[in-house]
C-alpha cells in the first residue's frame, strides 16, 4: 500500500475512533432517557452504528484496492464520509437538546415538589 493512501486510512481509522467515544458517551445519556426518548435515541445510535459500519467496509475495501483502484474508491469513502459527519453531527445536536430539555424538565418538577 501507498504511504498516502495508508495514511489516508489511518487518518479515518482514527476520526472512528473518536466517533466511537462519542457514541459511547451518547449511549450512556440515552441510557438515562426517560422511556419515550431512551426509545428514540437508540434508533438514533441504531442508524449512527449501521452508517459507521458501511464506512468501515468502504475503509477496508480502500485498503484492499489494488493502485489503480484506490483514487477512484477514495471518492466513494470520502462521499460516505460527508454522509457519516452530517448523521453525527445531526444526532449529536439531537442528544445535546434533549439532554438538556430533560435536565431542565427534571429540575422543574424538583422545584414544584
Amino acid at each position: 500500500m501507498s504511504e498516502t493512501r495508508d495514511a489516508y486510512v489511518q487518518k479515518l481509522k482514527a476520526k472512528i475512533d473518536e466517533w466511537n467515544a462519542d457514541i459511547d458517551t451518547l449511549t450512556a445519556k440515552a441510557d438515562q432517557a426517560e422511556a419515550d426518548a431512551k426509545i428514540k435515541y437508540q434508533q438514533e445510535l441504531e442508524e449512527l452504528r449501521t452508517k459507521r459500519q458501511e464506512l468501515e467496509e468502504k475503509i477496508a475495501d480502500l485498503q484492499n484496492a489494488g493502485e489503480s483502484a484506490w483514487e477512484e474508491l477514495k471518492h466513494g469513502v470520502e462521499s460516505s464520509w460527508e454522509v457519516w459527519k452530517a448523521s453525527f453531527a445531526k444526532a449529536k445536536t439531537a442528544f445535546e437538546k434533549g439532554y438538556q430539555e430533560g435536565r431542565k424538565e427534571g429540575q422543574s418538577k424538583k422545584h414544584e415538589e
